[in-house]
């Protein structure tokens, strides 16, 4: 049977103005709308690699949505299972950074379908029926109350169906301020803490351990670009002391330089045999990052990494962890590559790299 993989959580419009204009500079003028979400992202990713996706979200019943289900469909995703109802298309506005100038995101989501919708307005049952893994992120519990029940709810109907569960934390300090008179900080641990039990494995930057869970990476500033990247074996090793249930654990390792040029690798932590997987290594064996200069998009990149080890961990030949880590390293280097939150890199592309095919020559 092949593996299929559900996601859950909102989708919305992206509105950015072209090129590396300012929003001053753009408007009033033409802006691109494309459509993208962390887990949308992931879904469409797992599609195109070649893999069996579903995406389950709420939307409005209007032609905006209409459109966004049909693009999501041409995609190759599955979107039986999107609930329509009351409430609005999120939107997203990005304003890309270059250099050093970074890029900013500013978030028009009040009152989506998604925040409106009722916990309960998801047959996770029947959703669940031939699905083997399923994806969330940190994103959809920070939107409001019922987003943080329905996940709730989700991970824990995923679990009780055998379904082996994946969760992005992705820590948005601009969103968690749903409980009035809680910080964002502490919102988020306190509902990332409901969930994680209900979790097989955990995806996560380099800060995101930090800002959730309050495990940090000795000799790491974020900030200034600088990882101890031999720390995050022991941030893993304290995630999963505790949380037992997590047998994985992966994290991207991003060293912003600049804007435009960043550093790029992760690590996936195997909790039965305590040991880490880095990728991308050398000829010698040792971690060197993939070096990405002039970054076309670096939005969805977190997304896409964890979309390739998804698709890595379900697909026989890619599923020993040494060879997942570097097949989602991969992915994800790609995808700062392609413009907008989707990665439409093949699988092919994504091997090409990791045989050495990195020139970026032209295919003729």
């Amino acid at each position: 049977m092949a593996n299929r993989v559900v996601t859950f959580g909102e989708i919305m419009g992206r509105v950015a103005p072209e090129g590396m204009l300012r929003f001053t500079q753009a408007l009033p003028g033409a802006m691109q709308f494309t459509f993208g979400g962390g887990e949308a992202n992931v879904a469409v990713s797992v599609a195109l690699l070649g893999g069996d996706a579903a995406f389950v979200t709420a939307l409005p019943k209007n032609p905006i949505a209409d459109a966004c289900v049909m693009t999501l469909r041409g995609l190759g995703v599955d979107t039986c299972a999107i609930v329509r109802g009351a409430g609005r298309l999120g939107l997203y506005y990005l304003e890309g950074g270059a250099n050093q100038r970074a890029s900013n995101v500013v978030y028009d989501r009040d009152y989506s379908s998604i925040m409106l919708a009722a916990p309960d307005a998801y047959d996770w049952a029947a959703i669940f029926q031939g699905a083997t893994w399923f994806h969330v992120t940190g994103i959809t519990p920070a939107l409001s109350a019922n987003t943080a029940a329905a996940t709730l709810a989700a991970t824990q109907a995923a679990k009780a169906a055998g379904l082996t569960v994946s969760c992005d934390l992705n820590f948005r300090k601009k969103l968690w301020n749903w409980q009035p008179g809680t910080k964002p900080r502490a919102l988020a641990e306190e509902t990332m803490r409901q969930v994680l039990p209900c979790v097989d494995v955990v995806i996560a930057n380099e800060e995101d351990a930090a800002q959730v869970l309050g495990i940090h990476a000795a000799g790491t500033d974020v900030e200034s670009g600088a990882l101890n990247v031999a720390a995050y074996q022991e941030v893993a090793a304290q995630l999963v002391a505790q949380f037992p249930n997590v047998s994985r654990v992966a994290i991207t390792l991003r060293e912003s330089i600049s804007a435009s040029h960043n550093n790029w690798g992760g690590m996936l932590y195997d909790a039965a045999s305590q040991t880490a997987s880095y990728a991308p290594l050398d000829a010698a064996g040792r971690y060197t990052p993939y070096e990405i200069r002039d970054i076309v998009d670096r939005v969805g990149g977190g997304d896409s990494f964890a979309a390739g080890l998804i698709f890595a961990l379900t697909t026989p030949g890619l599923d020993d962890p040494a060879v997942a880590i570097r097949f989602a390293v991969a992915a994800s280097c790609l995808k700062h590559s392609i413009l907008g939150d989707f990665n439409y890199a093949t699988r092919a592309e994504v091997e090409a790299l990791l045989g050495g095919a990195a020139s970026g020559r032209v295919s003729r």
